[in-house]
């Protein structure tokens, strides 16, 4: 926790110790802490040096700890005019960056990555630059990072930028589709669903894009393609908002109703008709759910009947009216950011 200040996790158990006796020796926090005497020695001497703990008058051989909102708080005010001034860089950078990009050769708006490694820090580094908007379609093959792995995407979303994520259908059969499905939505990701994407594709802020050139296998690295700022990038947006466009949005209701109203569909319930209309079957919706076939003929029989329809398109329509599952909101679509800010 207090690495930010330089501390290792050392040094912070040795400063905490202090600070919870007041004053001590090395034998004895040593003791407290279950460590080697000779590594808290130590860790007291870097902290001394650090002004966060200081000798005891009179006793030398003991330190006592300098008071945590003022020696930290020096420490972090530091810290603070270090990030400034590295922000400063970074911008400096930035401008040199746009300035030098209006001036690229055809061949530097362009850069292809070998190796499963080199195309993983791509694929990361991009979502992790990003600052307003990712822009992604999804297979079912993941090409370097699949969704469990990309803890990029949920350290940006943290962030505030926001995800629009088009999924081909045959996800949902591959083990942990439907988890990564619902964690893409738990952190407000907007999300559609088409039977098949042309290609995976990620795109961060229209500034920067990845899309593979091959997928790899036993005997040939998977590879991929950076796009800058040019002609074809505004393409590969282009393609990704039609894609967008067409494809179904993605909700999936889970709320388990009162126990007290049997008219209404409980948890399971709503799970399964949230499938069945992004166009599932009812054997992938019973592997997607590790439920029986048989079990989920009878729960849609049981909707059927609870809704006093004939037919899955009925209850369907049934279920949008009644609110079991949620409409597309008006508006949901991002707004594209303007020609400036393409250029960011």
């Amino acid at each position: 926790m207090l690495g930010f200040v330089g501390l290792d996790d050392r040094e912070e158990s040795a400063y905490r110790a202090l600070v919870g006796v007041g004053a001590a020796a090395a034998p004895e926090l040593a003791r407290r802490l279950g460590a080697a005497e000779d590594e808290i020695a130590v860790a007291l001497r870097r902290l001394e040096q650090r002004g966060l703990a200081a000798p005891s008058p009179g006793r030398p051989e003991r330190y006592v700890a300098a008071p945590p909102a003022v020696a930290l708080g020096a420490l972090l005010s530091q810290r603070r005019h270090e990030l400034d001034q590295a922000e400063l860089a970074v911008s400096a950078l930035a401008r040199e960056y746009r300035v030098g990009a209006a001036d690229m050769a055809a061949h530097d708006l362009m850069e292809v990555v070998t190796g499963l490694e080199a195309v993983r820090h791509r694929f990361e580094q991009l979502q992790l630059g990003a600052r307003r908007e990712v822009l992604a379609m999804v297979t079912a093959r993941p090409v370097a990072v699949t969704g469990e792995e990309n803890a990029a995407e949920e350290r940006a979303v943290e962030r505030g930028v926001a995800y629009r994520v088009v999924v081909e259908r045959s996800l949902l059969s591959r083990p942990g589709g439907l988890v990564e499905l619902a964690a893409a939505l738990g952190r407000d990701e907007q999300v559609r669903m088409v039977d098949a994407v042309p290609s995976k594709l990620i795109v961060a802020d229209r500034s920067m894009a990845l899309i593979p050139l091959t997928a790899g296998s036993a005997s040939t690295e998977p590879a991929a393609l950076v796009v800058h700022a040019s002609g074809l990038l505004e393409a590969l947006v282009g393609l990704f908002e039609a894609v967008w466009e067409h494809a179904r949005p993605v909700r999936l209701s889970g709320a388990v109703a009162e126990q007290s109203e049997p008219d209404q569909p409980d948890g399971t319930d709503l799970q399964i008709l949230s499938l069945l209309l992004m166009g599932l079957t009812d054997s992938s919706v019973a592997k997607q759910l590790e439920l029986g076939l048989r079990t989920v003929q009878r729960r849609v029989k049981r909707l059927m009947d609870m809704a006093a329809v004939s037919t899955r398109m009925q209850l369907g329509w049934h279920a949008y009216e009644k609110g079991w599952v949620q409409r597309q909101p008006a508006g949901a679509q991002a707004a594209a950011p303007d020609d400036a800010a393409r250029g960011a």
